[in-house]
């Protein structure tokens, strides 16, 4: 573990060094939940420096960043990064909030108090008709009666815990935190300091047309029920995880992967809870962010660099990636959480899906790439041979080393632009690191109005190792297309022991 940032200070020089430091200690792989604005390869810090532990043969695991749903806000794209983003898992720390028509509604709390007269009037600062303004901020209580009343409190700047804080201070004994639209589905465990119930965009819309409607005094009850397993649906993708695509990088699918993000249980430096200074008690704590998804990423690589010592860093991630889950735990497609989960995830929102170590552990095949592949992608991109110098720490010529397209950079996800009107042919390369003698056959769920032909089919592999091309050529059905569609379908190879899927974007022209 690397310290090289303080709660007063983090700048990318420190990262940098930290990097250098751990390149040169011969670490296997690095775990790294930060990241900053998207920047040309050229002027990121971080991306020179995780370009090199590359090619020192490190494995490179990166957050795909909190600023989710909106597009185009995905951080660390470039290629040779595992970028991850955050999914749910199927438990919940339960806050029941019973309102007083005898309706019910499920949260989450990571506070759950033994002892709470839970019951209390229900105030809502800042709704329309209400005095105060929405957030529970610190202002927000202005002209408001809070003493002894249950909160309704919307995000809109800050920390939750924090509301909590404001509301307490106010003299509220409760407090009830209501997702908008964009936070969806997605409820945190956090650590309160009085009693508190998160709920979903769903249950919101009950509580708020249950105060709005209401004849009498509106009022409500809070409940705590412990841990409860299988939530449904689960995984899905949690509202803040970063989404693609980057904008530096060449239309290559980031974030590649999906690990769990939201309400992790860690060790935590401070005891949590409404009493930081009271007696002794667990120091643990619930924490969400594509930063907590991460290390679970780090940690099934380092799993399969343990079981697979010869591995390169790419198949590592080909492992990862082509093994990855595109439907949830009863075989539906992974949701997205924002907006209430209305539609299927994206691959600009999950990349290959949820990660799946054990059939990462025995992906059958991979695509390999070698690390002086991604200088020719650089070169691809267009940088010249200043820029590309400068990432890659030595004199290059382009001329002299070739490009590389990023659509033809072996990645275990494809990504083309096609103009509808021409054909497209990209290759791949595939690795058997399955069994000696194995035939795949290769079946391509289309985009929606794209012809894909895969030739060879299927492919045959007669020892370890053996490498195989093949080619997809792209091309129009005849169907009305329209700029800017982005298509999505899979490309799928299955020998009857092992399966493996690669997600592929059409992007129209």
């Amino acid at each position: 573990m690397y310290k090289a940032c303080s709660t007063k200070s983090c700048s990318n020089a420190d990262i940098v060094a930290a990097i250098e430091q751990a390149i040169k200690d011969g670490v296997d792989i690095l775990s790294l939940s930060l990241g900053g604005p998207q920047l040309p390869f050229y002027d990121d810090d971080v991306a020179i420096a995780t370009l090199s532990a590359i090619r020192a043969k490190i494995f490179v695991c990166m957050a795909a960043g909190n600023s989710g749903p909106y597009p185009k806000k995905v951080e660390n794209g470039a290629p040779w990064i595992l970028t991850v983003g955050a999914s749910t898992h199927d438990r919940r720390a339960r806050a029941t909030v019973k309102l007083g028509d005898g309706v019910e509604v499920e949260g989450e709390s990571g506070y759950q108090p033994n002892k709470f007269n839970g019951t209390g009037d229900i105030i809502f600062p800042g709704f329309k008709g209400q005095n105060g303004s929405l957030g529970c901020l610190k202002g927000s209580f202005n002209n408001t009666d809070v003493k002894g009343k249950i909160v309704l409190c919307t995000i809109y700047a800050g920390k939750f815990r924090d509301m909590g804080i404001h509301v307490k201070n106010a003299g509220g004994v409760g407090m009830i935190v209501l997702d908008t639209f964009v936070e969806g589905s997605t409820t945190f465990s956090d650590d309160h300091v009085l009693p508190t119930a998160h709920v979903n965009y769903t249950e919101a819309r009950k509580i708020v047309t249950y105060f709005k409607n209401s004849n009498s005094t509106p009022s409500a009850t809070i409940t705590f029920n412990g841990t409860k397993f299988g939530a449904r649906p689960s995984p899905t993708v949690a509202f803040f995880s970063s989404r693609g695509p980057d904008v530096y990088n060449g239309g290559i699918i980031k974030p590649d992967i999906l690990g769990p993000g939201v309400n992790i249980l860690s060790a935590w430096p401070v005891k949590p809870g409404p009493n930081p200074n009271g007696p002794p008690a667990s120091y643990f704590n619930f924490l969400s962010g594509t930063s907590m998804a991460t290390p679970h990423l780090a940690g099934i690589a380092a799993l399969l660099k343990n079981t697979h010592k010869n591995w390169s860093a790419a198949a590592v991630r080909s492992a990862i990636m082509t093994t990855g889950a595109r439907f949830d735990r009863d075989g539906k497609p992974i949701l997205d959480d924002y907006d209430a989960q209305i539609r299927p995830a994206k691959f600009f929102d999950m990349g290959s899906g949820q990660v799946n170590p054990v059939a990462a552990n025995d992906p059958g095949l991979i695509y390999d790439i070698d690390p002086e592949n991604y200088i020719q992608y650089l070169c691809g991109l267009g940088y010249n041979d200043t820029q590309v110098s400068t990432m890659a720490k030595n004199t290059v010529q382009c001329s002299s080393v070739g490009s590389l397209s990023p659509e033809e950079l072996n990645y275990p996800s494809i990504s083309i632009s096609l103009d509808p009107a021409t054909n497209k042919t990209i290759s791949r390369t595939l690795t058997n690191v399955g069994d000696s003698n194995e035939e795949y056959k290769i079946d391509v769920e289309e985009p929606n109005g794209i012809r894909v032909v895969v030739s060879p089919s299927p492919i045959q592999f007669s020892w370890i190792g053996q490498e195989t091309n093949i080619t997809l050529e792209f091309s129009s059905k005849g169907m009305t297309l329209n700029q800017g569609d982005v298509l999505e379908g899979h490309l799928k190879l299955d020998s009857g022991k092992h399966f493996l899927r690669s997600p592929t974007s059409v992007t129209i022209l």
